[in-house]
């Protein structure tokens, strides 16, 4: 007896790679929240040290959206199918 075929892809393999993108850039300001936060934990007399952070971080963030968002791709057929919803 043989065994049965494998199943295949439930999506193509750029396709999927293009939803964990944009799960991703989803993710990001949750990240910021919780970088965000870390300066409450220090201890008081780091007001310095602690907006140097927080302006790193904010660096951080935006050439990491900007970097994620150069890997996006635009994919006309969603856009359409977008249009057809708002026109109706």
């Amino acid at each position: 007896m043989s065994r049965p075929p494998k199943p295949g892809l439930f999506l193509e393999q750029a396709n999927y790679r293009q939803r964990r993108l944009r799960d991703a850039i989803r993710l990001l300001p949750i990240l910021g929240a919780i970088l965000f936060a870390i300066p409450l934990l220090w201890e008081t007399g780091v007001g310095a040290r602690a907006m140097i952070y927080v302006f790193l971080i904010w660096f951080g963030l935006i050439v990491l959206a900007a970097g994620l968002s150069f890997f996006l791709r635009d994919d006309p057929a969603q856009d359409a199918g977008k249009a057809d919803e708002w026109s109706r």
